[in-house]
């Protein structure tokens, strides 16, 4: 498959939508799908028949996402509602993410892949509470690309003055964060105007509908400036007369790019070797890219099990003691002392909590120390101690290496996402100045 470029038809873009309870996601999301032409026949019938059983004179489609029953009897939406549609320029995986704050952690899943995240505030309420924690997650989860959308547009006359306030108070606030790029757009989703179409209603806004940035903003990273990550998931040996001395190493390329006679650290051991080969698909290659599956061969007979990290460039140190941020996802709460399973990547490890040290003040952005844990949707800093040492990169450095999860013992749910490294202190450290007022129209 050919590599994505920025603008090309060949690229993908994964984001994330998030805002307060009302402030019209679904609906946004159905007119992006609507009006760029992504929605089938018998769907648009559907929502019109269902729109016209309710009243309705034209067709809601905020009903083209909330497809839980649940979902279409209250209004809102309740889980991640993945969408893919296309347009000739970029192909896009959408996940709408939930508004009640009692979700807010559906957001940290719809968040942990995306390079954008598009934010809605009501252009009546402007920003809120659940506007600043949105933001933080999206801060937290190093979104590279964050958009505010001020919806509503039309029920406040498309107003200038109101618009621009609202995305100065925003990217005030995104700024402390450390989140450096934030475009603003105005916008009505129910009407239309900006979202694929430009307005003919804000003559003053000259920037690009919501679906013109979607499409041009750039997306991926080169791997060739990532250290080449390769966690184990498989090992191969399969032992026939044809193949009686194979050992390969299967798994997902993490970040990085990987070449036949690279030298390699294998972690947590330490043990250095070569690459000899590499089997994509059947057939030996001289590169792999992330995030490609393929297989790797070494030079050297090592003991190698899953879980294992082949590193490539500097390597991480291998700790038993892991500092991280953390969003708790579970009702019950996290607490010192509690003894819980850490998943990162491919290798799963005994874990205690050994200190919560604070929880952030979504508000204040201050640090709360002497919680005595973290409930659900809180975010917040812990102190693990591993029952087996983890080559972590920090979450700063790697978003895939430096990420892991806490998992009950007892039943193996999820509990909470964490972040390796103070991640949420190093994305405030030098957060670049808001634009004036001015500057976004």
């Amino acid at each position: 498959m050919s590599t994505t470029t920025e603008t090309g038809a060949t690229s993908l873009l994964r984001f994330a939508t998030a805002g307060s309870v009302d402030d019209g996601k679904s609906t946004l999301v159905g007119r992006l799908l609507h009006d760029s032409k992504s929605v089938l026949a018998d769907q648009l019938e559907a929502v019109e028949r269902v729109s016209l059983g309710r009243g309705q004179e034209a067709p809601d489609l905020a009903l083209l996402t909330d497809g839980l029953r649940a979902e279409r009897e209250q209004g809102i939406t309740i889980d991640v509602a993945y969408r893919y549609f296309a347009t000739p320029r970029r192909r896009f995986i959408l996940a709408d993410t939930p508004g009640h704050v009692q979700y807010t952690r559906n957001m940290v899943t719809g968040a942990s892949t995306a390079e954008l995240a598009v934010v809605l505030v009501d252009a009546r309420n402007g920003v809120v509470e659940q506007t600043r924690r949105h933001a933080a997650v999206a801060a937290l989860l190093r979104v590279p690309h964050v958009v505010l959308a001020v919806n509503k547009m039309d029920l406040v006359d498309y107003a200038e003055p109101v618009f621009a306030a609202i995305a100065a108070e925003f990217t005030a606030y995104a700024a402390s964060l450390g989140v450096k790029d934030v475009v603003a757009v105005p916008i009505s989703a129910l009407a239309g105007d900006n979202v694929v179409e430009p307005s003919a209603h804000m003559d003053w806004y000259g920037g690009p509908t919501l679906l013109e940035h979607l499409e041009t903003v750039p997306v991926g990273s080169d791997p060739g400036v990532e250290p080449a990550r390769f966690p184990v998931q498989y090992v191969i040996r399969p032992q026939t007369e044809e193949h009686p001395d194979y050992r390969g190493y299967a798994g997902q390329l993490a970040s990085g790019v990987l070449r036949v006679g690279d030298a390699v650290t294998v972690l947590p051991s330490g043990h250095t070797t070569t690459v000899t080969a590499i089997d994509a698909l059947g057939k030996e290659t001289d590169i792999a890219w992330a995030p490609q599956s393929v297989t790797v061969r070494l030079a050297d007979d090592i003991d190698i099990s899953r879980g294992d990290l082949i590193a490539a460039g500097p390597a991480p140190v291998p700790t038993k003691d892991v500092e991280a941020t953390v969003s708790h996802l579970n009702e019950r709460p996290l607490r010192a002392g509690d003894r819980v399973l850490l998943k990162h990547t491919t290798r799963t490890v005994r874990a205690l909590v050994k200190e919560i040290s604070y929880r952030i003040d979504i508000d204040s952005l201050e640090q709360r120390s002497g919680a005595e844990g973290l409930n659900v949707n809180d975010i917040g800093h812990v102190v693990l101690r591993t029952a087996e040492p983890l080559a972590l990169d920090s979450y700063s450095d790697n978003r895939r290496t430096g990420s892991f999860l806490l998992i009950d013992p007892a039943d193996g749910t999820t509990l909470t996402a964490g972040m390796a490294g103070e991640a949420f202190d190093t994305v405030r450290t030098g957060a670049p100045e808001a634009p004036d007022e001015e500057d976004w129209v």
